[in-house]
């Protein structure tokens, strides 16, 4: 059967005088759970600068943890986060009207990831990442949506540039500026031993993707790591909220499937 070890930080950072962060999870209770549901790890950073921040990355979480919680058993894990983070969309952007002129700018990224028997799915939307840490190494899973992103994408700017580039923080997706919002779903095979990471820019725009794989591979402790690459963030850098979520896989249950039902692989 699957088995999950996690840990979770935020921080404010150094500078900030409020944290728009907001992490949530989602734990089976269970045995018939786990092979149900699976675990869901959700990550949102209301967007700096905004009005409301938090409010946009707490409403983003809440609505996607308490609708994987109601999902049907066995819904597949992409189209069940792609339904999710839309709606989380519609919520902030009801927030916004029932704010008024106070909210009328709230925004916020989200990563989401979703854990059952041998697969992880990950959905996204703006500048939060999510990362696959196996054998030492480092691997993004996600891609960020900002100007400086694409302008790379398209062989604009080259890596150098990008890295200094005035707008590599301005986001080309977020939840809350439309109606609709286009959401990437990426989904990967697990093994014993991955470490998935699903963190806000407060950490990657901070500490590098080498030390982010370093600090994963020499300690034990899930609730060490997270803090210190929080202190690593804040001692280079500090401006920004900091957050983290750290999933190790301990067992996985391999699993093929037939007519839309699990089978388990021997």
């Amino acid at each position: 059967m699957l088995e999950i070890e996690f840990a979770e930080l935020s921080d404010p950072g150094v500078i900030r005088p409020r944290n728009e962060d907001y992490l949530g999870h989602f734990l089976p209770s269970t045995p018939e759970q786990v092979r149900s549901h699976g675990w869901l790890f959700v990550l949102a950073d209301g967007v700096g600068g905004q009005q409301q921040g938090e409010v946009a990355s707490r409403a983003a979480v809440t609505e996607v943890v308490g609708g994987f919680r109601r999902a049907a058993a066995l819904e597949p894990h992409g189209p069940l986060l792609t339904r999710l983070v839309q709606s989380a969309n519609a919520r902030i952007c009801d927030a916004q009207a029932l704010a008024g002129p106070a909210g009328a700018n709230m925004a916020s990224t989200i990563v989401a990831c979703a854990v059952r028997f041998d697969r992880a799915t990950f959905a996204h939307v703006g500048d939060s990442r999510g990362y696959l840490v196996r054998g030492g190494k480092l691997k993004a899973l996600t891609n960020d949506h900002t100007v400086v992103n694409e302008q790379l994408r398209m062989g604009v700017l080259s890596r150098e540039e990008a890295e200094q580039a005035s707008t590599r923080h301005v986001l080309t997706r977020s939840l809350g500026n439309n109606l609709f919002v286009k959401i990437d779903v990426s989904e990967i095979q697990v093994q014993p031993g991955d470490v998935l990471l699903t963190c806000s820019d407060g950490l990657h725009g901070a500490v590098s993707g080498s030390d982010l794989a370093r600090a994963v591979a020499q300690k034990s402790s899930l609730n060490e790591i997270a803090a210190e690459l929080v202190a690593t963030a804040n001692r280079q850098d500090g401006g920004d909220n900091v957050s983290l979520q750290l999933i190790a896989i301990r067992a996985v249950e391999r699993t093929g499937m037939y007519r839309g039902r699990p089978y388990t692989l021997r």
